[in-house]
């Protein structure tokens, strides 16, 4: 877009910005480090295509490096520190605010910028004024149990998304299954989905990287997941414009 075009744009008192942040990091031995990064491309492709008559949005440029740094320890993972990735989203919503926009969106697709992204985004409502908050598409149907709970990262969900969105960067026969607790584990201290949480880096709850069940994905349940996915990113955008647009001035 040209600077003429975005400071002629009617829209920008409710359409929100719409900004992906990912990760660079590694997924086990059968998947390449791009993941998170190449699924918020996905997301955003799959789900602009599938907006209902009446609601608009605009693409920042994404946030590829993330905070990561529970994957050190294998090649291939990129990080920046909290602050940085904060500094990141504030400059990025003072700047959208400052050509006129209201409304900021957040699709992230690596599970470790949350806890920084949650904070960020309230500071962006008080500190710009704009409307602020994470984009969700609802839970993936049709997993067992065990992989709900503990299929966090390479497992069956994301390889299955690879294996139908880009099946040239897969390698299913690299695929392991790999988890980092199981259900009936005694205890209630674990690194997720428990009454009690330690701080955890992969190598500590993983050898291969994996953490899921990667040998169980394919291309048929990618393709099933990603229409779900988009369908669901696709009402939130329409709900964020709802909102945004009932109050706009």
């Amino acid at each position: 877009m040209t600077l003429r075009r975005i400071g002629s744009l009617p829209d920008k008192s409710w359409a929100p910005v719409i900004l992906a942040t990912g990760a660079i990091e590694q997924h086990g031995p059968h998947l390449p480090v791009a993941v998170d990064a190449l699924m918020g491309q996905v997301w955003l492709s799959l789900s602009l295509a599938r907006l209902p008559s009446g609601a608009s949005c605009y693409v920042a440029p994404p946030i590829t490096i993330g905070k990561s740094n529970e994957h050190t320890g294998f090649p291939g993972t990129l990080m920046i520190s909290r602050d940085t990735l904060r500094s990141q989203v504030l400059a990025i919503a003072r700047q959208v605010r400052d050509w006129g926009f209201r409304s900021l969106a957040v699709i992230n697709t690596h599970g470790g910028n949350v806890p920084v992204l949650v904070p960020t985004l309230r500071e962006v409502r008080t500190l710009y004024g704009l409307k602020a908050g994470l984009l969700q598409s609802g839970p993936v149907a049709g997993l067992s149990a065990q992989e709900a709970a503990f299929g966090i990262h390479a497992g069956e969900v994301e390889t299955s998304w690879v294996m139908a969105a880009a099946g040239l960067l897969a390698d299913p026969s690299k695929a392991v299954c790999e988890y980092p607790a199981r259900i009936g584990d005694p205890g209630e201290v674990r690194p997720v989905a428990a009454p009690a949480l330690v701080a955890w880096a992969s190598r500590d709850v993983s050898k291969s990287g994996i953490m899921g069940d990667a040998a169980a994905a394919t291309a048929q349940k990618g393709e099933r997941w990603l229409e779900q996915g988009a369908s669901g990113y696709a009402a939130a955008i329409a709900e964020v414009c709802r909102v945004a647009r009932a109050s706009a001035p």
